[in-house]
């Protein structure tokens, strides 16, 4: 392991897919890594659509989950791994960032499992067939090294079995899970919404395990914020000391929540084990 916790930031592909806020993040990212160990984890949501639509192919979720057959899985490699991934890893070396980029399937540090069919919040029971898990087995000896070394990897969410076939991971899912696997300090979660939002569209300023519990049981959590939140709660439970959800548009805030032992930014969620009195 890195003398330093490292910190893990999950950035979600509408950060990415814009060369503004690309260039934004790439910015924010230099000053973070100049800081601290940091290792990156990404998705590509918007560009993984438009890809599926010029191929032909329909596009399936629930709960904010990619049901994804074969045909669908060719376009997430290609353009996760590909497309994207490629093209941040560049532009972060050339802001003079060491930046590596890998998937889940490089030397097992994403090693998955197929995911079992989901329960959607409307009851039914869905197979979301080539979507992956991690696994408590994943190998994140090379995450350790490169980091011991200077480096920063640049994570795609594409997982893969023990027998080498491929998955697609949720992005917040991998993110949460290298983070727990490295024992980081803090997971970072930058998309376009401000933290988590209550009825009010006010950003909610902490909550713990039992408050995540609430939300999804009541309903209140929207599909695309099941995943994330559930991915925080696992974080949280092997050795993440906090999770914070932070709009990555904003470079200033994004160094804050990015920043160890700093109080989390006024317009974030900042996620906890157990808030005490």
């Amino acid at each position: 392991m890195t003398t330093s916790r490292p910190i893990v930031v999950k950035f979600g592909g509408e950060l990415l897919d814009d060369p503004e806020r690309l260039a934004a993040v790439v910015d924010a990212t230099r000053t973070i890594a100049a800081r601290t160990p940091l290792v990156v984890v990404h998705g590509g949501g918007k560009e993984i659509d438009a890809a599926l639509k010029t191929a032909g192919i329909e596009k399936r979720q629930v709960d904010g989950l990619r049901i994804t057959d074969a045909a669908t899985l060719g376009v997430v490699v290609a353009v996760l791994a590909g497309t994207i991934n490629t093209r941040f890893v560049a532009a972060l070396n050339a802001a003079g960032v060491a930046a590596v980029g890998l998937t889940g399937a490089d030397a097992g540090i994403g090693l998955s499992v197929q995911a079992p069919p989901h329960r959607s919040a409307d009851g039914r029971t869905m197979d979301l067939d080539r979507v992956g898990l991690p696994v408590a087995g994943s190998d994140v000896r090379l995450l350790d090294s490169l980091l011991r070394s200077g480096f920063v990897p640049v994570v795609a969410c594409v997982g893969a079995a023990a027998d080498g076939e491929l998955f697609n991971v949720n992005a917040d899912t991998l993110a949460g899970h290298l983070a727990g696997r490295i024992g980081a300090a803090r997971l970072v979660v930058a998309g376009t919404t401000p933290g988590v939002l209550d009825d009010g569209g006010q950003t909610i300023g902490m909550l713990d395990s039992a408050d995540v519990t609430r939300l999804v049981e009541s309903g209140r959590a929207t599909a695309g914020m099941i995943a994330k939140l559930r991915a925080c709660e696992s974080a949280l439970a092997h050795r993440v000391d906090d999770v914070v959800i932070v709009d990555g548009r904003d470079g200033a805030q994004l160094i804050d929540a990015a920043t160890p032992g700093r109080e989390a930014p006024l317009r974030s969620t900042r996620l906890v084990r157990m808030v005490t009195a």
